[in-house]
């Protein structure tokens, strides 16, 4: 009968719908597809499409599934959410205990100065990199473009969390007090007070900062 053949039809054309929930877009496309099944259809009294309650009321309860299933339709990246991986959270360097998600970068900024020979640096022992990565480190000066000096400015650490886990990274703390033998990036190759003094350069009377960091990414 016209009745049964109709109710194939729509069937088959159910069971053609994808298993996983598709975007917007072939939502859209899946009416549309609907919409001219319909209307193709032979008429009959009075001008309806034979049989096109059933096929409607067929279309109509795939299309709720389809809504149903699909939620907001927002699409996010598997490091997280769209907003979480493009942003970058900003801590100050006494806040030893950082927590982030996954995708998430943080900066650290210190102040860093030539002519005091105060510097910073990412020492061992390093962070888990499954955990957490170093992006780097930049330096910005307060005088801007032009020398100037004795001026000094700041320096930024980024890290960026990878994966869930705990892990631990160490920033060092130089001054001329504190250093000897170091550059703005090479640390000294000890970090305790000098034993003996040495003659003609100041002479560390204290074991320089070390600064330890936890980090939870989760």
């Amino acid at each position: 009968m016209g009745g049964t053949s109709n109710l194939t039809d729509s069937s088959s054309t159910l069971s053609a719908t994808p298993s996983r929930c598709p975007n917007r877009a072939v939502t859209g496309a899946w009416r549309r597809v609907w919409q001219g099944s319909t209307a193709a259809r032979p008429t009959g009294r009075g001008g309806l499409p034979r049989h096109s309650r059933g096929g409607a009321a067929i279309a109509a309860a795939a299309l709720l599934a389809l809504a149903t299933g699909c939620g907001p339709g927002t699409d996010e990246p598997a490091g997280g959410s769209p907003s979480t991986a493009s942003r970058t959270t900003s801590h100050p360097v006494k806040d030893t205990s950082i927590d982030a998600e996954p995708g998430e970068r943080f900066t650290l900024t210190v102040g860093r100065n030539a002519s005091t020979r105060e510097y910073w640096y990412l020492v061992d022992p390093e962070p888990d990199s499954s955990v957490l990565v170093s992006r780097g480190q930049e330096y910005a000066s307060d005088s801007g473009d032009e020398p100037v000096p004795g001026a000094g400015g700041r320096l930024t650490f980024t890290f960026e969390a990878k994966g869930k886990g705990t892990t631990r990274f160490t920033l060092l703390h130089c001054t001329f007090a504190t250093c000897q033998g170091n550059t703005s990036t090479l640390p000294p190759e000890t970090t305790g007070p000098s034993a003996s003094p040495t003659t003609g350069a100041a002479t560390p009377t204290q074991a320089p900062e070390r600064i330890t960091y936890t980090v939870t990414v989760g």
